[in-house]
């Protein structure tokens, strides 16, 4: 599973994931609530440009985060793309973030790729970039793994 954290941008993770599911059954897992709960973080998802919710996860004291995500439907076009904002609730020593995630599903034989952009890291900020470090690895590793775990019970 490549994974890109190209080190003349440092603002962005950057994922590329093939799923043996079709497009239409990974878009439910990324927007159905229940199934989103299951993979990513419990919140109030609502597909609907301009809903904001929470997410809810472990705190990372060593880059500042608090825990709570802040999260905002960006834009979508349904089955295809899907655009959210990120902020921390309570970032920790005034750390503020304001990412933007993207997820991009295109159709591959029977099943589908996968990307993921996770851009809005600081360059110049050093608890930052260890935040782009760790989420980069945490993508690639965990996020998708339960991805995969969902897909496959669904």
């Amino acid at each position: 599973m490549p994974i890109t954290m190209d080190a003349d941008d440092l603002t962005t993770v950057r994922v590329d994931q093939f799923l043996a599911h079709p497009p239409g059954k990974v878009w439910r897992a990324l927007t159905e609530p229940e199934l989103l709960a299951r993979w990513l973080m419990p919140g109030d998802f609502r597909l609907e440009v301009g809903h904001r919710y929470t997410m809810k996860a472990a705190a990372v004291p060593v880059t500042g985060f608090s825990g709570t995500v802040l999260a905002e439907v960006l834009g979508f076009e349904a089955g295809r793309m899907l655009r959210i904002g990120w902020r921390d609730a309570d970032p920790a020593g005034g750390i503020e973030v304001d990412w933007t995630i993207t997820w991009t599903l295109e159709p591959e034989g029977t099943g589908t790729r996968l990307f993921l952009l996770h851009e809005g890291f600081d360059p110049d900020h050093p608890l930052q970039q260890k935040a782009r470090a760790i989420m980069g690895g945490g993508w690639r590793t965990g996020v998708m793994r339960s991805l995969r775990t969902t897909l496959e019970s669904m």
